[in-house]
């Protein structure tokens, strides 16, 4: 969806999280995960939708088509098993799949009174708690999502659906999905991004920056050329996406985590040839980078720019409340 991704789902939802545990208040975040989203989508059911939002017969009819017929099989050993009609899932891999996942799933916030974030097939639900009945609205808005996935032959997968309470004075009160207490969780990689109870960032800066060095050694080790037009492409294409992702989210804060993240270009800038013995700050100047908190500085600039500018809508509401000033009345001078 145009002006939708992970780190824009990531700094609404959170934002909002945040901001209530500035006011004092503490918050549940249930983590939902789908057992096999994409395979499990039952081909009737999804088309009884399709035809319900209003979608034109003959488009109906074109992806019934395009479901129908498939069969499938299994081969151990050399040994095949009988070929079987494929009833459920939306094909992976193909353009239409997500989109015909994401109109299937288009209902399930409807009655839910605690706010919900869908994004592809992560599910998140929040809640502030402040009393006990703050707790059974929680719960009672998660019976409501057990009841739509049984009516509509989906299954939450219970082992991995956590609950997480924020907040000093949380109640911590337990979450019940299909008969089982949710486990309580104190970290959770939400769309790839770690988060914790205390909204720290410091874990995710320490995994990313673990796997941007792996990628590294792996260059240094695997690649003979030191050539600047050999190593700056793999570097911008393999490593520095890995320091940068969602980073508008998670940007770190602690000089030690922003040391942690900026060594690791060092590490690659000295893979140059004739630049092993020149300051850091030479080093980025002969090749044309800037240093990674500046690269985040700019990105929340331009972010930033977004969200006011409107092009994320209602998701920066909050962000940037519009006051009216009213001017001073100016008295002529005769």
């Amino acid at each position: 969806m145009r002006n939708r991704s992970c780190q824009t789902n990531l700094v609404a939802f959170y934002e909002e999280v945040s901001r209530n545990l500035d006011a004092g208040m503490a918050v549940d975040v249930i983590y939902l995960d789908f057992a096999k989203a994409f395979d499990t989508v039952p081909h009737r059911r999804l088309m009884i939708k399709l035809r319900n939002i209003g979608l034109e017969h003959n488009i109906c009819n074109w992806i019934e088509n395009w479901l129908k017929d498939r069969v499938q099989r299994v081969v151990v050993n050399g040994t095949f098993s009988n070929w079987t009609s494929v009833v459920s899932g939306v094909p992976q891999g193909s353009v239409l799949g997500p989109l015909l996942f994401n109109l299937f799933i288009d209902d399930l916030e409807e009655g839910i009174d605690s706010t919900v974030s869908i994004f592809a097939d992560d599910t998140k639900l929040c809640k502030t708690i402040s009393s006990m009945q703050d707790a059974a609205a929680l719960q009672s808005d998660l019976t409501k999502l057990e009841n739509w996935a049984a009516n509509w032959k989906m299954r939450f997968n219970v082992d991995k659906c956590k609950v997480m309470h924020f907040g000093r004075n949380n109640i911590n009160t337990n979450c019940l999905l299909n008969g089982s207490v949710l486990g309580v969780s104190l970290m959770e990689k939400d769309l790839g991004v770690f988060v914790d109870n205390k909204l720290s960032n410091s874990r995710q800066c320490h995994s990313v920056a673990t796997k941007a060095n792996k990628v590294l050694s792996c260059i240094k080790k695997g690649i003979d050329s030191r050539d600047e037009n050999i190593i700056l492409p793999l570097y911008r294409s393999l490593v520095r996406p890995h320091l940068e992702y969602a980073v508008q989210f998670w940007a770190p804060v602690l000089k030690k985590d922003i040391n942690e993240l900026e060594r690791v270009q060092r590490r690659a800038t000295k893979l140059v040839k004739g630049m092993e013995d020149l300051s850091y700050e030479v080093r980025l100047s002969s090749l044309g980078l800037f240093s990674l908190e500046k690269r985040r500085l700019r990105g929340d600039m331009i972010t930033l720019y977004k969200y006011i500018r409107g092009d994320y809508r209602q998701l920066g509401m909050f962000f940037f409340p519009i006051k009216t000033i009213s001017a001073p009345e100016v008295t002529p001078i005769d």
